[in-house]
């Protein structure tokens, strides 16, 4: 069984990985023999790295279209992707491996798979590398490489697409899509189910995942025009929306009917007192709504990895998909029929669809893996491409490591 875990996950590309992070720490505190040690694969690069992660909320608010290039790129050239980032971690992250000296890496960020597996290869390193997929249905190469010792998938649509992008299927195992404790409390509580009724005002959820991108204020306008309802709105880290929201919505509606909330880590509470949320096709967001039993309005999703989850969501009934605000009062009109019905029968199918203890199949699939007695990991003389004491351009150092490790292929 493996005593110490090493975890890359990511702090700042919106908030997911570090969700899954913790939702899997959570059930990893019930083993008192094991060391988890959790990094962020960003700080591998160092402040430029921190940098580029901080980027994610800027880009997925404001420039979608580079998003979908990044995206693209990563689907037709995986191989460049990691070799890019393997170049810039290197001798960061063999530091980190013999300080910590961990006998199982775990992956929850796609940039970190094909570079680490690129890492320990060359320098012939036997730590198992377990993935977890952090996407529901469109995913990247990136996290589909055949040289994982497992790829742990949260839906049968990621499974399917490992399978196409070559991975053997027994190394694929399908678990499901972990959520934090605080999601899954109410479950084991002896508390009123709540149910929408015409006699009071319909609670309305906004959310867009933890950076606060999409039309927030067009959709509670509609809301607030043309429903007797209250709108919570939560915007994240984008503490400039939540300014502008404060400023349009208390004026015109009174801070009665609208409440406005930046990052808050008690977002599972507004959850469990919503009839409604409505959010981005943000798997994270989705899933830890679907926990709570509210039914959900997907209004649109990020180019990429987001794209298949609006379908997704459909075709498990777990709610509806409106991504023309024009839209919006005809679809919460459709829910509200017959007091409700349609809010009901979703209400009904998420809590056929929900396990609520995936995150502890995961750490226990994860801790029957068998680990090597000893794990060798060479000094950093042995280790070292280049002199880390110069500055060399990333392109350059690809093409010197591309030289060496020829050089060791034909001395073999």
């Amino acid at each position: 069984m493996a005593k110490n875990i090493l975890i890359i996950s990511s702090d700042y590309t919106g908030h997911g990985h570090k969700s899954i992070t913790d939702s899997l720490l959570e059930k990893f505190s019930l083993y008192p023999d094991v060391n988890v040690h959790v990094v962020d694969g960003f700080t591998f690069i160092g402040n430029l790295g921190l940098r580029i992660g901080k980027l994610y909320g800027s880009i997925t608010r404001n420039a979608k279209e580079l998003w979908k290039l990044i995206w693209d790129m990563s689907l037709k050239r995986p191989s460049l992707v990691n070799e890019m980032v393997e170049v810039s971690i290197r001798d960061n992250f063999l530091d980190l491996l013999r300080n910590i000296k961990p006998d199982l890496i775990l992956s929850v960020h796609p940039n970190f798979n094909g570079s680490v597996l690129n890492i320990l290869e060359e320098n012939n390193i036997k730590i198992p590398f377990v993935t977890f997929i952090a996407d529901l249905v469109s995913i990247t190469p990136l996290w589909a490489d055949p040289r994982a010792d497992y790829i742990i998938c949260p839906t049968k649509e990621s499974k399917y697409k490992c399978l196409e992008f070559g991975v053997s299927e027994s190394k694929l195992k399908l678990i499901g899509f972990p959520v934090r404790q605080k999601f899954l409390e109410h479950l084991t509580k002896d508390t009123e189910q709540r149910t929408y009724t015409r006699n009071r005002p319909l609670e309305c959820l906004i959310m867009s995942g933890g950076e606060g991108s999409g039309n927030m204020s067009t959709i509670a306008r509609i809301l607030l025009k043309n429903f007797n309802c209250k709108v919570k709105i939560v915007t994240g880290r984008n503490k400039i929306l939540k300014r502008r929201l404060e400023r349009t919505l208390y004026d015109k509606f009174g801070t009665e009917r609208v409440e406005i909330y930046g990052f808050t880590e008690n977002v599972q509470d507004l959850m469990l007192s919503s009839d409604l949320a409505i959010t981005r096709g943000s798997p994270n967001t989705m899933m830890e709504v679907v926990a709570c039993n509210v039914p959900l309005i997907v209004t649109g999703n990020l180019p990429g990895q987001e794209e298949g989850n609006p379908g997704y969501i459909i075709k498990h009934n777990l709610g509806v998909v409106c991504k023309d605000t024009r839209r919006l009062k005809s679809v919460v009109k459709e829910l509200l029929v017959n007091n409700g019905s349609k809010l009901k029968q979703i209400k009904r199918s998420q809590k056929k669809f929900l396990n609520p203890n995936v995150a502890k199949e995961i750490v226990d699939f994860i801790l029957s893996i068998e680990t090597p007695e000893k794990i060798n990991i060479p000094d950093e003389n042995a280790t070292k491409f280049w002199d880390i004491g110069k500055k060399i351009s990333i392109p350059r150092k690809i093409k010197l490591k591309r030289k060496i490790i020829l050089k060791k292929n034909k001395s073999i």
